[in-house]
């Protein structure tokens, strides 16, 4: 009964390193908008991300204006003082402001149904950035340009039924995932008949935990870049996912890598290793023969 009581905390608590994993990152890192804006804030100097932005703030700003044939050059020049934007510390400012507003929609994508909750980042304030750059240098449209809301869509919250599901179960469990791992890891080896062998498989199940981690990783990877719309970049979809979610690709590494110490360690442990007599002492005496007094 000790040894199957066991089996099955160990198996419970490679369920749960996954679980308890998405459920601390739900609750601490994706619903607290602090954390949320400093993890997105390192984009501002990804490229993918940021040729992205300039091609929607560049689009945004030729669809208002009128320039007759000009178009062409006059795309080429917003082009060029978008680009140009996109690399100074203005941008990085605006870029984290937009992202604060942001958080709401996030939130609102995962939490609730409906197709109006897209995940999307409001590229107005780089707008009046710009707007106000080109009227500095003289440029004569530029104040016809209009500040608009302008949408960044990273991902269309229909294609988030099933995430939406899990991520409003696992904000709930929040930190208590992994705390309920680490008893039942606890537990499997205080239950176990041979607690060294529990622990290899305490070990191989927090490893294989891990892995499962990962994978999920991926398959929600896949699903957010299916989601998105036909004309963004990929690329810089892929680099916000990766960003929102080293969390959990961090996490995973390193229970992946304890796991497998641990369960090396207790295997180690647990050999009967037995130094073999060296070759000079030969074979242990037998008995001393008899005496006389023995004979008789």
């Amino acid at each position: 009964m000790r040894s199957f009581l066991s089996a099955v905390l160990i198996a419970l608590a490679a369920v749960l390193v996954p679980l308890g994993a998405i459920a601390t990152w739900a609750r601490v890192e994706v619903a607290d908008r602090d954390r949320y804006v400093a993890v997105m804030a390192p984009l501002a100097g990804n490229r993918a991300v940021r040729d992205e932005v300039a091609a929607k703030v560049t689009d945004a700003i030729m669809k208002n204006i009128d320039v007759g044939p000009l178009h062409a050059s006059v795309a080429s020049l917003i082009g060029g003082a978008v680009r140009s934007f996109t690399t100074t510390s203005a941008f990085r400012s605006v870029w984290n402001t937009a992202n604060r507003a942001a958080h709401a929609s996030v939130v609102s994508a995962l939490t609730h149904n409906g197709g109006g909750n897209d995940v999307r980042i409001d590229l107005a304030p780089a707008i009046q950035q710009i707007k106000t750059g080109l009227e500095a240098q003289g440029v004569p449209f530029a104040n016809e340009i209009p500040v608009e809301e302008t949408d960044l869509t990273v991902v269309e919250s229909t294609k988030l039924g099933p995430v939406r599901t899990a991520f409003r179960w696992l904000q709930r469990i929040g930190v208590w995932g992994a705390g309920a791992c680490l008893a039942a890891a606890g537990g499997a080896v205080l239950a176990a008949v041979r607690r060294r062998r529990a622990l290899v498989w305490v070990g191989i199940g927090l490893a294989g935990g891990a892995a499962a981690l990962h994978v999920l990783v991926a398959i929600g990877r896949s699903l957010t870049l299916d989601g998105l719309p036909a004309d963004s970049d990929p690329s810089a979809a892929g680099a916000v996912y990766d960003a929102l979610t080293d969390f959990l690709s961090t996490a995973a590494w390193g229970v992946l890598a304890f796991g497998l110490a641990l369960a090396l360690g207790a295997w180690l442990m647990s050999r009967p290793w037995k130094r073999e007599p060296p070759a000079d002492e030969g074979a242990s005496p037998g008995p001393a023969p008899a005496g006389p007094r023995d004979r008789t």
